[in-house]
């Protein structure tokens, strides 16, 4: 091919370039490197000349800043010796001596570092250039390792290529550290890379002025570098390669069952990315289709797996959701005034302070009467003090809210106008979200609604599995996650698990039982003694409801626990167990209970609660002279889904916020004392601001009631759904405890916990008893259903399913696992992976300990499962 073949005009399927570009992890590993030689010895046989672009070794761009900020302080060297000793071990790895010029570049990093010590300031320009020297110093190894490997090589420095634009109203700051730069096809570029054979290895996210400065294209600029070569070059493809083979349907780090999206057009991929995905950056994308050059994207691990291609036909034009997306730490701006009502120029008077103050605005949405926008923390720096002065400055011509941290949780595809009508059962998932903007984009690629950030995943998880999950695979849908890659991490996400270490004796009981319930001892244990040993915290009851085996109960009370009960009952089972306990670690927290039940409450001796005004109204006498709890409504639900939020306008348990004065009316003429105050948000909760938030709230309470000296934060701490997930951080829940003691050191303080002491101590063992396949769709049945667990018929929770007879086997069959109850609702787990199945087998239902056998039922007369504390 001559380079004529390839200048301005010319089609890129001729072309004989191809850019890669590697991410900070592909580069980071001697196993990624020897793919990346692999893949380039590929392309070279194909014909192609490969420009290699990459990254720095992932985490060196943040030691970098560490560096500039240490180095004022004259703390630098710990820094300077931890990034010279990465290099220097990878080098070691890769079976290569480091370079002359990458020893040049480790003490011209060490004189740098030096001087701004010296001088205790650092300009943007020299910002800009310690940046640049992450991938100055990735790309000296890289080129090495690749010469070593019998490559022809050639190292180019990017800065002679890349050349940065001026930009009309750009700030110092920004021409430096997040600069844009042409990218017309470069005929000279050209030529001088046209000989066969060679391998042009270069560095991402950095370029230079007019001047010849350093500077740099801002985070995740490396894919924007590999766009503007592969549109000098006019390359035949540019290909991105990631820790991920493509681009998913949702962050299949999160949703397992996302879906691998096979093809996309440059709007689609560009609205994916710009909505939250990490795997491209939104800003490589224009190039590219400007002159029609397919962009691919790889996984440096898995470079066999098929990927998803980007062309300017790639996608389905049918209407269709292709992905769920999310943008975290989003901050809103809300301006109202009645002032907008018919009047010209208000909007422009509103951005303009925006401007003024250098903040990018994301998405907008108005009314006759107020304004709010949304700010993305990947484009502005939203520090307090830059969002105390834009503030000030619009409070000048409106009253301004400030609302965050949120989340931006987007359906984006093709044509979303069209398909809203289908779209119903997603969008009935809102109902219970506090959604503070809507918008839908003019190009018709998405929608996306902005909630409260701790929401996101779990909408994401339900609005993907609502829209997209059950698609058939077809040119645009390809397999899951799970598909790709659930058989490999199979065998090492279980190690660690009390049920992995007894899983011969669990699956014996599994065979002889067909289905049990199944405790572990020890983990009971550590989860109570971790809970007490929690500085701030007074008391630890546990909330009975979750599960109320006797032996559970014994040892909760062996371990200095208190049980929190919801009926009568569960207070006369605690007695019947726990004959001699202490009537004082019984918290008794009826609901909408009968009369007799608070007289014979208050009759025990135990601490009874009012969740709502009603007894005090109609029942005054019951109370006088009586110490009581009363639950708040602190005016807002948390959790994973609808049915466990216990707090806001649409639940039905504590007295609100506005009913204060008149509750503080009855108490005192019923004649009763405040003597505690309780309230409980919800399950599922993994933020610890959710406890410092109720704690501040019922704390401000005491005001009220002078006789309170116990505050219940209440319980619902988040229990991991799947393996390998973080639950409630205990350390965090710990600090928010301890912070909220320091300032109330004369109060209290209990939680009620249930869930959380004994979710994951149980699991649920069913039996295989047949197969089924209904076309794509293939059925594990097993000896009990939603008559032992009704959780994920009621809640829509996942539980992990193992076939535990077959454990260390390879997973590779998608199935649904379902019981024999006569409901089209009894699926213990939809699109499971799993290996291949044998009736006989014994497949275990993790994290089972709680709301199973509690829940459980006699439906189509079949008994619940057996239970066994081992």
């Amino acid at each position: 091919m001559t380079i004529a073949d390839s200048a301005p005009g010319a089609s890129p399927g001729n072309s004989p370039w191809v850019v890669l570009k590697f991410g900070g992890t592909s580069v980071s590993s001697a196993a990624n490197w020897k793919n990346v030689a692999a893949v380039l010895r590929d392309r070279l046989a194909e014909g192609l000349r490969p420009v290699v672009v990459h990254s720095a070794l992932s985490g060196i761009t943040d030691r970098l800043e560490q560096l500039l900020s240490l180095a004022l302080t004259g703390a630098w060297q710990p820094v300077m010796a931890q990034i010279e000793q990465r290099h220097r071990d990878l080098a070691r790895d890769l079976g290569i001596v480091p370079s002359p010029d990458l020893e040049d570049q480790f003490k011209r990093l060490h004189q740098i570092a030096a001087g701004i010590s010296l001088v205790g300031e650092v300009s943007e320009r020299l910002h800009a250039r310690v940046m640049a020297q992450g991938e100055l110093m990735a790309t000296r190894l890289g080129a090495a390792f690749l010469t070593a490997q019998g490559l022809d090589v050639q190292w180019v420095d990017v800065r002679t290529v890349l050349k940065a634009e001026q930009r009309r109203n750009a700030n110092v700051r920004s021409s430096y550290l997040s600069a844009t730069c042409a990218y017309e096809p470069d005929v000279e570029l050209q030529r001088r890379w046209s000989s066969p054979g060679t391998v042009w290895i270069t560095q991402g996210f950095i370029a230079s002025d007019d001047k010849g400065d350093t500077v740099l294209l801002g985070r995740g600029g490396s894919d924007t570098s590999g766009s503007y070569l592969a549109a000098k070059l006019q390359a035949r493809r540019l290909e991105i390669w990631t820790d991920v083979p493509g681009m998913f349907s949702a962050n299949p780090r999160s949703v397992t069952t996302a879906r691998l999206l096979r093809a996309l057009e440059y709007d689609e991929a560009q609205e994916i990315a710009s909505s939250g995905a990490k795997v491209l950056h939104p800003r490589c994308i224009m190039p590219v289709k400007q002159y029609a050059i397919p962009l691919y994207v790889f996984a440096t691990q898995t470079p066999k797996l098929e990927g998803t291609v980007i062309t300017a036909q790639g996608g389905n034009i049918a209407a269709q959701v292709k992905a769920v997306t999310i943008k975290k730490n989003i901050t809103l701006v809300s301006m109202e005034t009645v002032g907008m009502w018919h009047s010209v120029g208000f909007l422009a008077d509103a951005f303009q302070v925006f401007k003024d103050h250098g903040i990018s605005i994301d998405l907008v949405s108005t009314s006759e009467t107020s304004v709010t926008v949304s700010l993305d923390p990947a484009a502005n720096t939203l520090t307090k003090a830059a969002m105390d002065a834009l503030t000030l400055d619009l409070g000048k011509i409106c009253r301004v809210q400030v609302i965050g941290p949120c989340a931006a949780v987007s359906l984006v595809g093709r044509n979303i106008r069209a398909i809203l009508h289908r779209l119903g059962d997603a969008l009935e998932l809102f109902e219970e979200q506090k959604i503070y903007l809507v918008t839908q984009a003019a190009n018709d690629l998405n929608i996306t609604f902005v909630i409260d950030e701790e929401q996101g995943d779990r909408l994401v998880s339900r609005l993907h599995e609502i829209a997209i999950r059950k698609m058939t695979a077809d040119r645009v849908l390809g397999p899951t996650w799970e598909e790709l890659y659930g058989g490999a991490s199979k065998v090492t996400d279980t190690s660690t698990q009390w049920w992995h270490v007894r899983r011969n004796e669990l699956v014996e009981l599994g065979r002889k039982n067909g289905a049990a319930f199944v405790y572990d001892r020890n983990t009971l244990k550590g989860k109570a003694q971790a809970l007490k040993a929690l500085p701030g915290i007074d008391g630890v009851f546990y909330a009975l409801k979750a599960n109320w085996h006797p032996e559970i109960l014994k040892l909760f009370h062996d371990e200095g626990l208190g049980f929190e009960c919801v009926s009568r009952n569960e207070v006369e089972h605690v007695m019947r167990t726990l004959p001699g306990l202490d009537r004082k670690r019984i918290l008794f927290t009826p609901n909408f209970a009968p009369r007799d039940e608070y007289v014979w409450g208050l009759e025990q001796g135990i601490w009874v609660t009012l969740d709502n005004l009603h007894p005090l109204k109609a029942w005054p006498e019951l109370f006088k002279g009586k110490d009581v709890f009363v639950r708040i409504d602190t005016g807002y639900g948390r959790g994973h889904h609808d049915k466990v939020r216990t707090a806001g306008v649409h639940s039905k348990f504590g007295v609100p916020l506005f009913e204060m004065e008149e509750l503080t009316r009855l108490i005192n003429a019923s004649g009763a004392r405040v003597v505690g105050l309780h309230a409980h948000t919800g399950s599922g909760v993994f933020n610890v601001d959710n406890w410092q938030s109720v704690g501040e709230t019922l704390t401000g309470l005491t005001q009220r009631f002078p006789d309170v000296h116990t505050v219940d934060l209440g319980g619902g701490l988040g229990v991991p759904e799947r393996l390998g997930q973080q639950g409630v951080v205990l350390t965090e829940f710990a600090s928010a405890l301890s912070a909220l003691k320091a300032a109330h050191p004369k109060l209290t303080l209990w939680i009620e916990p249930g869930r959380y002491l004994v979710a994951e101590a149980g699991v649920l063992l069913a039996q295989v008893t047949q197969l089924k396949g209904k076309g794509e769709v293939q059925y594990v049945g097993v000896a009990t259903g939603m008559n032992s667990l009704i959780r994920p018929a009621l809640y829509g929770s996942h539980h992990e399913i193992l076939n535990l007879s077959r454990l260390d086997a390879l997973a590779t069959e998608v199935v649904n696992v379902v019981g024999p109850i006569c409901e089209s609702g009894d699926q213990l787990g939809l699109d499971r992976l799993l290996p291949p199945t044998q009736e006989g087998d014994v497949l275990l239902i993790a994290t089972a300990g709680a709301y199973g056998r509690a829940m459980s039922s006699t439906y189509n007369l079949r008994e619940p499962a057996k239970e066994f504390l081992i």
